[in-house]
């Protein structure tokens, strides 16, 4: 069967992830290969001490990647879009969109990108026994409770951003495993009971009078089907008129989620590193932790397993910023180079510098990040008078930055739970430049990083995956259908720690440490 036949029978998969930077869609066939695509970019924005997107970014985004999917689709291979064999939504984790009965959002969109929920994620991680992010929907829920605010009491639903766009397609109130456990705590595949109790009564002590279950989306898993769309959702999603309804929905997943099928990294002992606008590591667990980490999430794998997360707020922006800054120079003197040539240049540049980064020391806080006690982030770098201040070693440096605070939070895990992961799989844009970043993790984390191809494909092409195992999963579990047809052809890059590197990064770190009062001071 040729591709066109495939995607004029509704023999096609779609994945669309709503990432901090860029609405994506990638669309495959039942080999799993990626055979079109389409991307929107937009960007937050901080409103009202918020980091939001507005209800008119999110649907004109949306659409304008589906737009975009559509063209590709025709210019490729002459076919115009009406069906497939099923779809899946992701979007950035977590986060709050409160709804009253009539559907209508009562405050903006509160990203995962927010540092403004401290009390309400310390409070609930004393009550639960259990670390609560402060990005959680429950953090959110329980500050906006904290402070008063006016909207608590219209409240009949709340969800995250992928939930939201699910219902609006499929008119289906739910989210997947993955996504659910990052809105509130797991426990034998739904929300916590006991944890759910105990919130209800703190709720009710303060006169709040709806269950908190009764406002959760319902739980589901990897493989199971989750709803259709519908004539209202095909007209929303293609407001041509193309589309047809009637399309089955897989769970709307995080972009935790996605990762971790993007990675085939669902087993015990392995790990992905999603490395954008934000960086994040999971571990599949083998046991339970021993204690509560601030710095550690327990969550889990689209089919509930659970799996150590160490998220960072901040990653790739200050790089993009400086990679900005150095094409500006470089047009200074009349030279126009493409931006993926100026990445490249300059990612391996940093490459050949000293391994500790020649006493040069960078923080890439453009927001707070939780997991080195910083809530309001300023990015800064420092260096002695005696420092080797190269291009290579101010890059080094800044690629290093990318990777500290996820040092950190991993820390925890290996040396005081003594957990490892056989390998880490890298993905995202930081992964692009071949061997660079790369080897620069794996140094940092003392592990072997692999980067598979279709590393480029992020989040939307794991989505696609999972709308792909809902309908031809035949059974197997997911890890199994991952292991032997997604990922059976598919090569990969490993690249080992330098030992010269490791200590380097070791030597990076004790500055980075001994300098974090002043990147906290500078924010207040």
């Amino acid at each position: 069967m040729t591709i066109q036949e495939k995607i004029a029978q509704g023999k096609t998969f779609l994945g669309i992830e709503l990432g901090s930077t860029r609405i994506k869609a990638s669309l495959i066939d039942a080999t799993c290969a990626p055979i079109a695509g389409g991307s929107h970019v937009w960007e937050n924005r901080l409103e009202n001490g918020y980091w939001t997107y507005s209800p008119e970014d999110i649907h004109g985004g949306l659409q304008a990647c589906y737009a975009d999917l559509k063209r590709d689709v025709s210019e490729r291979y002459g076919v115009l879009l009406k069906t497939f064999g099923a779809i899946g939504i992701s979007a950035m984790m977590h986060g709050y969109m409160p709804f009253n009965k009539g559907g209508r959002l009562l405050v903006p969109f509160r990203t995962w990108r927010n540092t403004t929920t401290e009390r309400a994620a310390r409070e609930l991680t004393k009550l639960f026994g259990f670390n609560i992010p402060q990005r959680w929907s429950v953090a959110h829920l329980y500050q906006a409770v904290l402070n008063g605010e006016p909207h608590i009491e219209q409240i009949a639903h709340i969800t995250t951003l992928a939930g939201y766009i699910h219902y609006l397609l499929t008119g289906e109130r739910t989210v997947g495993i993955g996504e659910a456990s990052g809105m509130f705590p797991i426990s034998g595949g739904d929300y916590d009971t006991e944890m759910l109790a105990k919130l209800d009564k703190i709720l009710g002590e303060k006169g709040v009078s709806f269950k908190v279950e009764d406002i959760l989306p319902r739980v589901m898993k990897a493989g199971e089907r989750c709803g259709g769309l519908t004539e209202q959702g095909a007209r929303f999603l293609d407001p041509d008129g193309d589309l047809k309804p009637g399309v089955p929905f897989c769970p709307p997943e995080g972009d935790a989620g996605t990762g971790m099928a993007a990675t085939n990294a669902v087993l015990p002992k392995t790990g992905n590193i999603s490395a954008g606008t934000s960086i994040f590591s999971m571990l599949v667990l083998e046991k339970p932790l021993s204690r509560v980490y601030p710095e550690v999430d327990v969550v889990t794998t689209p089919d509930g397993a659970p799996v150590a997360m160490v998220h960072c707020n901040n990653c790739c922006s200050e790089l993009d910023a400086w990679v900005g800054v150095f094409g500006e120079f470089a047009e200074l003197f009349g030279l126009s180079l493409d931006k993926s040539e100026l990445y490249e240049r300059l990612y391996k540049k940093g490459l050949k510098g000293d391994a500790d980064c020649g006493g040069i020391t960078a923080y890439n806080c453009l927001s707070g990040e939780p997991v080195i006690g910083v809530d309001d982030g300023r990015p800064m770098y420092f260096r002695a008078p005696d420092s080797r201040m190269t291009l290579a070693n101010f890059i080094r440096a800044e690629l290093y930055s990318a990777f500290a605070a996820l040092s950190v939070g991993m820390d925890k895990l290996f040396k005081l739970e003594n957990v490892y992961a056989e390998t880490f799989t890298g993905h995202g844009g930081l992964f692009k430049v071949e061997n660079a970043a790369q080897q620069l993790l794996a140094d940092a984390l003392n592990t072997p990083v692999s980067v598979m191809k279709t590393a480029g494909e992020g989040g939307a092409w794991g989505m696609a995956l999972l709308a792909a195992y809902s309908v031809n999963g035949s059974g197997k579990p997911l890890a199994e259908w991952l292991e032997t047809v997604a990922f059976a052809d598919i090569g990969k890059r490993t690249v080992l720690p330098n030992e010269k590197g490791t200590r380097g990064f070791s030597e990076y770190m004790k500055r980075y440490l001994n300098g974090l009062d002043a990147e906290r001071r500078l924010g207040v």
